[in-house]
Parts: C-alpha cells; structure tokens; sequence
C-alpha cells in the first residue's frame, strides 16, 4: 500500500493566511477540498479557489479542517520541506553534450544529480526534455494550467534528438510539446548547439518547426555547447570558432527579421557568448522581446548594460561626494570587457574611487568555460593572492549555490575572504546594484 503523502510545513510567512489560521512550523497539511495532495502541481491548483478546506495535522496527531476564504490565487503564505512536495525525477538520458558529465570527481554530491523534473521547470524554470514525462503528466499540466514549461529541445529532427540525448524515446518526446503547445500552455525553449551536430542545416530546420508552435511557445534560446576539461570517454565535441559564430548569428538574425514581420517577436535569440565569440554588437533591448532567456544568458549583458547606464544618470548631482576608496570587483571572462567599460564611466564621474577589476579564467573547468556563474572559490584565491584588492571585493552572486554562500567547490564566502584577506560583497545581478555596491563604503 502506497504510504499517505504528508507535506511538513517549514515556514509561515508573517502576516499571512496560513499564520491567521494558527497554521505553525512542524504542521503537516494532508488534503485540500478532500484531495490528498500529491506534489506541487496538486497544491498550486486546489490553493486557487475563494474558499477552500485544509485538513492539517498537528504534530500531536490533532487533525484541523480549517474553512478558508480568501482571493482567488491568493496564496497561503506556506513553505514546505520540500519545494516539489515528492521525490525529485532524475534525467533519463546521457546527453552527448551533458555538463554534469563533465564534472570532476569529489565534488558534493548535489552536483551530480541530474533532475529532468517538469515541476522544476513550473517551479525554478529548470529546462526538461519531456522524455521523462508520461502522458498522464501531461494531461496534468493542461488541466492545472501550469505554465510557463521550458523545454529542451535541442532538435527538432525525431532521430537526431534521439542521438544526441541517447534516448530511444526522445524523438516520440517532441509529440509532447506540440500537445502542450496546442492546450494553449505557455513554453520556452533552448537549443544547446553542438559543433557539426545540431547546426547548420539542422538549426534552420529546428526554428523552423519550432516557430509552428508560436504563440504559445514563447522563445528560443541558442547557446553553444559548455565544453570543460574533463571530457575523458565522452561523446568528440568541439569548440566553436569566430567564423562559426557568425554563421549562427546570421541563421538566428535571418530568422528573427522573418518572424518579427509575422508575428511581431523575435522568438528566436543568441545568447550573449555568440555575440562576443564574434566580435559583434550586442543587440539592442527591443531585440530580446521582453528578456524572456535571461536565465539562459540571452541578454544580460545588454540588460546590466543599460541598467547600469540609466541608473549612473539617475544619480543625484548633489549626493555627498563618497569618500576616497580601494576596491576590486572579480568576474567571469565572458563580462571582463563589459564590466570594465562601465567602470570606466562610474569613475570618470568618481575618480576618488579606485576599481580593480580582475577577470577570472576558469582553471578548474577549463578555459572555455567563461561564464562567472561556474567559477570555483579556488580559482578565485589563486588568481587573487598577489593582486591588490583594497578594502573589498566584489562578486556576482551566481558565483554562489543558490541560497547559500558557498561555492561549487565548497569553499565557503568566509573561507575566501580568510584567505585573501579582505570583505567580500555579493552583489545582485543589476547595474544598479553594481553601482551602489561600488559607492557603499
């Protein structure tokens, strides 16, 4: 017999509906309007109502069935152990492009656990191939409405998708997303592009199909494949080349003028490190159709850009001069060159403060591997140890596990700044905030 689900309650927020009804920490919530709640989907589509019945157990045994009438969507203010409210799903497939195959051994074990869990994607926008999905999944997301569901889909060619995630079902998968696409539920998508895999002619073909499902998918991320220096047995894959940017970039513009005219988006969008790998512009905002890949690296170098820019003219001109300073900000290779430029304007401004800035090459995965968000607290140490910091240092706060000060290596924010020395802020992902960071004393 399958064990009754039982959710314990982690935290109530202040002020809210859960703390209203007496609901605590420690709680237990079994059913909602007579349904055993099952996991996250469960949960978020019996909350929704204007008035709904929650049977909840005290940790005594005591059983409560609260009568609650609230605003439609309104939420109950309740955070639960665990976020999806069930086992988490781990990926079926062995991707021929799979980071987490490409990560050295010893690391902590939450590293290595690879989820292709569609609440995931509901919850934290985490991309799912759909090959871990049954139909009954499916009909779930329809009914409940759940949206929006990124998708990788790396292909749209049924027998090369089956080759690349090397999974017999991932071609059949794609059927999926058409059903989602057509009950109306909203999606993203993204392409890992692998060097003489999955481009050229077969990119073209994979927006192609893919801009079928406009509106209801949304986007389309292309990000070139992430290539670390642990590859030792797996799949022969190669970094792209100047030349191969551009060749991308003008597949991806080509069709971006073609959809804009149809349909108003531009659905398909490069990720910044095409644009760099190229030496080209990068595309100004109207062109990222509301930042919808951000998380994917589409756009945030324009959009830090331009924060950054409208917050320096924002400044008042007749805020207190900040007192004279030392200060350094590390960063990824992939943003050196755009963080040093804008430093140039705030200190033009402020030339009583002095910015160090020091790109960070990733020794750890390898130098292909540009992107702050995987740079390790050791690399960090070591390229730093015999540079000047002044009295900070400032890192971007995708170099931490989400939630934690702690590194991908495990080196913890106190453990480096023991070791070099100095305080280390962790700055927000806005321009505005890099400003205000570097004007704090």
């Amino acid at each position: 017999m399958k064990k009754e689900p039982l959710h314990i309650i982690e935290s109530v927020a202040p002020g809210s509906i859960a703390e209203e009804m007496e609901i605590e920490k420690g709680d237990a919530l079994v059913e909602i309007n007579g349904n055993r709640i099952e996991d996250i989907f469960d949960y978020q589509y019996y909350t929704q109502d204007e008035y709904i019945e929650v049977l909840i157990r005290k940790p005594t045994g005591e059983e409560w069935l609260l009568e609650i009438d609230k605003d439609y969507d309104e939420d109950l203010g309740i955070t639960f152990q665990n976020g999806l409210m069930d086992e988490y799903r781990s990926c079926r497939n062995k991707c021929i492009f799979c980071f987490i195959d490409q990560m050295p051994k010893g690391m902590r074990d939450t590293l290595y656990f690879k989820d292709d869990d569609s609440r995931l994607s509901f919850l934290q926008g985490n991309y799912v191939t759909l090959t871990n999905m049954s139909d009954a999944d499916i009909e779930r997301i329809i009914k409940y409405n759940l949206a929006p569901i990124n998708v990788s889909f790396h292909t749209t060619n049924p027998e090369l998708r089956c080759k690349m995630l090397n999974n017999r079902f991932a071609g059949d998968a794609l059927a999926k997303a058409w059903r989602l696409a057509e009950a109306g539920i909203q999606m993203n998508g993204q392409i890992v592009l692998c060097k003489g895999v999955n481009d050229g002619e077969e990119l073209e073909r994979s927006i192609m199909d893919l801009s079928k499902y406009l509106p209801n998918l949304e986007s389309v991320s292309v990000v070139p494949v992430g290539l670390s220096r642990h590859r030792e047995g797996l799949y022969p894959l190669e970094p792209f080349t100047k030349e191969d940017a551009r060749k991308v970039l003008e597949v991806i513009h080509r069709w971006q003028r073609k959809l804009y005219t149809k349909h108003g988006v531009h659905f398909v969008h490069a990720s910044d490190e095409w644009y760099i790998l190229a030496g080209e512009e990068l595309p100004e905002e109207e062109r990222y159709d509301g930042y919808l890949q951000l998380e994917n690296g589409v756009g945030m170098l324009r959009l830090l850009i331009n924060e950054f820019n409208e917050a320096l003219d924002g400044l008042d001109v007749e805020m207190p001069a900040p007192a004279p300073s030392e200060l350094s900000i590390a960063t990824g290779m992939l943003a050196h060159g755009f963080i040093e430029e804008l430093i140039k304007k705030l200190t033009a401004r402020f030339p009583q403060i002095k910015v160090n800035i020091y790109p960070i090459k990733n020794v750890f995965f390898g130098e292909q591997i540009t992107v702050s968000g995987l740079l390790t607290g050791q690399d960090i140490v070591s390229q730093l140890a015999d540079k000047p910091l002044g009295g900070r240092l400032l890192l971007p706060q995708n170099v931490l596990r989400s939630g934690e000060e702690i590194f991908l290596d495990d080196m913890t924010v106190n453990e480096l700044e023991k070791a070099l020395q100095v305080r280390v802020d962790i700055v927000k992902s806005s321009g505005r905030d890099l400003i205000e960071a570097i004007l704090r004393s």
